[in-house]
C-alpha cells in the first residue's frame, strides 16, 4: 500500500497519475465524486486501486460514530485493502488523503473531532503502508 498525503491543491492527484501511469483501465474511487467508503473491494479486478479523498470518508464516519468506532471501522477497511492487494497479482492500493491536521485549530467541536480522528487514521495508515509520500507544490518527499 502507498499512502500519499499533502495539502489541498498541492498536486497529489497529478503526481499519482504520473507516478503510476494511470489509465482509464485502473480503478479510481474518489470521495470527491461521491463514492462511498470502499469497505469490501474483492470484486475489483484491476491491478491498481486508487482511493482518493479519504479525509471525506473519515468525516462521514465522525458524523455517525464515536472515536473508537470510527477508528475500528477505518482499520477494518485498511485491512480489507491490504488483503485485496496481497491477493491480486501485482496489486497495488494507492491511498490519497489531504492533510487537514495542520494550521489553525477549528473552533467547532465537530471539526476538531474530525481533525483528530483524521490524524489518528493517517498515523495508522502510515504504519501499515509500505510507502508514504508527502506532496507539496507537486513535489514528493518520501518519508517511508
Amino acid at each position: 500500500m502507498h499512502f500519499i498525503t499533502g495539502g489541498a491543491f498541492n498536486g497529489k492527484r497529478a503526481w499519482v497519475k504520473n507516478k503510476y501511469k494511470v489509465t482509464e483501465d485502473d480503478c479510481w474511487l474518489s470521495a470527491y465524486e461521491n463514492c462511498s467508503l470502499p469497505t469490501e473491494i474483492k470484486d475489483i479486478n484491476q491491478n491498481i486501486l486508487i482511493l482518493e479523498g479519504i479525509e471525506i470518508w473519515i468525516k462521514e464516519l465522525t458524523e455517525k460514530y464515536d472515536s473508537n468506532k470510527c477508528l475500528q471501522i477505518w482499520n477494518e477497511c485498511v485491512g480489507h485493502w491490504l488483503k485485496w492487494e496481497t491477493e491480486q497479482f501485482n496489486g497495488c492500493v494507492v491511498v490519497i488523503g489531504t492533510d487537514i491536521t495542520k494550521g489553525i485549530v477549528p473552533v467547532e467541536k465537530e471539526n476538531r473531532f474530525w481533525r483528530d480522528i483524521t490524524g489518528w487514521a493517517y498515523q495508522d495508515l502510515a504504519k501499515r503502508s509500505e510507502k508514504v509520500d508527502v506532496i507539496w507544490y507537486g513535489i514528493n518527499q518520501t518519508i517511508k
